[in-house]
């Protein structure tokens, strides 16, 4: 089995809607970030819906790799368009579901290649690190960094997060840049 026969399964509100299985791997980031994107280049084909408007993913979105293993697309966090209320319930939703996870084996946080780690990129792996939930930095966007600038960009992004600047992904969707890595790292994760 490879990441390109992967499915979508279901869309969830509730994190115990979520049947247990082998392992997972779930994409986290700002509402604008590409991680629908990111998921569909890692995938190698469309399976999550993309739109050009923040807060469209508004559920666990979650794909299935044969009976037991899982990619799962969760809503961003920071601005989304949408009802107040709703977007209330999302911070709930998301913590459960990576508390209540045993077999989440990474979840890849997505960071904007151009701006950086912002304070709530910051929060978020310094919650992931207070739970103990294994996470990657990845900088989507990479293409929209110069050539020349990429370089200093990716180790002052990769420093405001704390990290040395190999240990940031440094990834294109649109370009391919580091995909097939992701790809492989994803894979491994997996167990596939």
């Amino acid at each position: 089995m490879e990441l390109r026969d992967v499915q979508y399964l279901l869309s969830a509100t509730d994190p115990a809607r979520l049947a247990p299985c082998a392992a997972e791997v779930t994409f986290l980031g700002r509402s604008n970030v590409g991680k629908s994107t990111l998921l569909n280049a890692v995938c190698g084909k469309a399976v999550a819906q993309v739109s050009s408007t923040p807060g469209r993913t508004r559920a666990l979105n979650v794909f299935a790799l044969g009976t037991d293993r899982r990619l799962v697309d969760v809503p961003g966090y920071g601005f989304a368009l949408g009802a107040r209320a709703e977007r209330a319930l999302w911070g709930p939703m998301i913590e459960g579901y990576l508390r209540g996870r045993e077999s989440l084996r990474m979840a890849f946080v997505l960071i904007d290649a151009q701006v950086g780690p912002t304070k709530l990129d910051l929060q978020m792996l310094e919650w992931l690190k207070a739970e103990g939930i294994a996470w990657r930095a990845v900088a989507t966007k990479a293409d929209r960094v110069g050539g020349s600038r990429a370089a200093a960009r990716r180790r002052e992004a990769a420093l405001a997060a704390g990290l040395a600047p190999e240990r940031l992904a440094w990834v294109s969707a649109k370009n391919g840049r580091g995909i097939a890595e992701l790809r492989a790292e994803t894979a491994a994760l997996l167990g596939l």
